[in-house]
């Protein structure tokens, strides 16, 4: 691998995983962007923990969904364990899925049996949150050596920074809309009920602990009802 043409290619993955207007996007780019730049690898996923469950947040190419329904249906597997244990190792490497692999014996025959013949995985981390594990799959035993290993970890450091970065603008987007639709609904209960902004947002917060839902679920459905949808 040549390091200074990979450099100048993460500079531009930076810039452009910044760029993205969502965390879905942002995801997207950076399993796209894995098979582009980190030679030998086939196809890439993102896969998280949620509630107990793997959950899949992002695909390029063959391999990826099948491997992770089959780690999820075994509760076992590499991508599975990264995802889960952020207190282990940080980075995982299976140079040949052909040679025996005694921590996940019955994953190592499924995703042989899928096509795959080596495997790497970064977990996506910042200090403050964990997005999950990055996998690499490659088609081709040996693949991946330690190489690839350091760049799927600088790739994966570029990645989690952007990562950081989209999901506090969704936040700031989901909460200047929740903030919308609570000030609506205020408006539409002041002007209904001659009432104060106070005691309208005391309404809406009151039916809110009442029946157990959220304040702007609550705001969007009186607007609703007043718009007449």
């Amino acid at each position: 691998m040549e390091w200074q043409e990979f450099a100048e290619q993460m500079a531009l993955l930076a810039r452009d995983l910044l760029a993205k207007d969502s965390v879905q996007a942002t995801l997207d780019e950076i399993a796209a962007s894995a098979v582009r730049l980190l030679p030998g690898c086939d196809a890439a996923g993102i896969l998280a923990m949620r509630k107990g469950r793997a959950v899949t947040l992002a695909v390029c190419g063959e391999m990826v969904e099948e491997s992770d329904r089959l780690q999820g249906r075994l509760a076992e597997g590499p991508c599975f364990d990264l995802a889960r244990d952020h207190e282990g190792d940080r980075v995982y490497r299976i140079a040949d899925m052909t040679d025996p692999q005694p921590n996940w014996p019955r994953f190592a025959v499924g995703a042989r049996d899928l096509g795959v013949g080596s495997m790497a995985g970064i977990l996506l981390y910042t200090d403050r949150q964990d997005f999950g594990a990055l996998n690499l799959y490659a088609r081709r035993p040996g693949a991946f050596g330690k190489e690839m290993e350091t760049a799927g970890w600088l790739l994966a450091s570029h990645a989690a920074v952007a990562l950081s970065s989209a999901h506090t603008v969704d936040q700031l987007e989901h909460a200047m809309e929740t903030r919308h639709a609570i000030g609506e609904a205020m408006g539409i209960l002041m002007e209904r009920h001659s009432m104060s902004e106070d005691d309208a947002f005391a309404v809406l917060r009151r039916i809110s602990q009442d029946h157990n839902m959220k304040l702007r679920d609550i705001a969007r459905r009186v607007s609703d009802e007043h718009n007449g949808k």
